[in-house]
């Protein structure tokens, strides 16, 4: 795994070990990031359940302007310091506009008063809790923004939460994509 393009670009990344956290594939990561590629310069960035890091340290990369990186896993904002640290070798403005917080996502994104302008969403498949931080996150989203949701193919979301719709959804085998903008933006679906 590996940054795929801007400041760090090349980067190699750590993984958590194990079976507990599925990290995302790069053919979906580089999607994520296509879509979004000219809305990620100078935005305030979320990685929800966060992981090993890898989809906030892409949209660091990018131009983010900062981004925080939220998962409960210990073991996890360990990784996310470290391939921080690997990608600050490179550019060393990445780390300094992060931040890892090692909570309970849904604890944080309940109470936070930090806004954003991009967040992605990509919880356990299985665990059932997409559709309550998608809910939340909403919440403390700037206007304009854009709420990237990564799940498995049976999940229904909803086609509108707060003020932000369903834009577009992806499919990538298994993998669904959802984009969700302000509702002055959206415009349409695509399978």
């Amino acid at each position: 795994m590996r940054i795929i393009t801007g400041l760090a670009r090349g980067c190699r990344l750590e993984t958590l070990a194990g079976e507990d956290t599925r990290p995302t594939a790069e053919r979906v990561k580089e999607a994520v990031c296509s879509a979004l590629q000219f809305e990620i310069e100078g935005r305030a960035a979320l990685d929800l359940f966060a992981g090993s890091g890898q989809m906030g340290l892409e949209l660091l990369s990018r131009g983010a302007a900062g981004c925080v990186f939220v998962d409960k896993n210990p073991e996890a904002a360990a990784v996310i310091r470290r391939n921080l640290h690997a990608a600050a070798k490179r550019e060393p403005a990445l780390s300094k506009n992060a931040q890892v917080l090692n909570l309970d996502a849904m604890a944080y994104i309940g109470r936070t008063k930090d806004r954003f302008d991009i967040a992605v969403l990509d919880p356990p498949y299985a665990a059932g809790l997409l559709e309550p931080a998608l809910r939340e996150t909403a919440k403390h989203m700037n206007p304009g923004g854009v709420i990237v949701c990564e799940s498995d193919g049976g999940l229904e979301l909803p086609e509108q939460v707060e003020d932000y719709r369903l834009d577009r959804t992806y499919r990538y085998g298994r993998v669904i994509l959802r984009l969700y903008r302000w509702s002055d933006r959206a415009v349409g679906s695509a399978e």
